[in-house]
């Protein structure tokens, strides 16, 4: 069984719901889950908040947070799950934001880093990766690991 599957029948099998807030991946992971027939059941609906406005706008990450942090760290991933996961009303919020290449790199934040976060009620966990893949890699493997969190979760294996 695809993850996609797997993650709407176990969110349908509990009664839950799905939101996405995406950055680097645009909109890649709410592409995926909603592949699946009958997702609508379960997927309430995504945010590609790409730009930093966009991010404040949309899913609530305060300006303080892209200041002090910048648009890819663990605070505004955080800040982007819990905001989605409010904003849309739904059980479970994922999120995600990094730098897919093949520019924008620095030393502190190099190419393929990307933080991935996670909402629940009662858990919010993140978790921080960097791909050394080209442009489109990273993005697949930032959307497999988003997903792959969401998996993780509903199987009891996070938070």
């Amino acid at each position: 069984m695809e993850i996609e599957q797997e993650i709407g029948s176990l969110l349908r099998a509990r009664g839950l719901t799905l939101g996405t807030a995406e950055s680097c991946t645009g909109g890649l992971g709410g592409h995926r889950i909603t592949n699946v027939s009958g997702s609508s059941d379960y997927y309430l609906g995504g945010f590609i908040t790409y730009s930093n406005e966009a991010k404040e706008e949309f899913v609530g990450v305060g300006h303080e947070t892209l200041l002090a942090h910048g648009a890819v760290s663990e605070a505004t991933a955080r800040e982007m799950a819990r905001g989605a996961r409010q904003r849309l009303g739904s059980s479970v919020a994922v999120a995600v934001t990094g730098i897919a290449g093949p520019g924008g790199g620095t030393a502190e934040k190099p190419v393929g880093l990307v933080y991935i976060a996670l909402s629940a009620p009662g858990v919010e966990t993140c978790r921080r990766y960097v791909f050394d893949g080209d442009r489109q890699g990273n993005k697949q493997r930032s959307s497999d690991a988003a997903l792959g969190l969401v998996l993780d979760y509903l199987q009891g294996r996070e938070g």
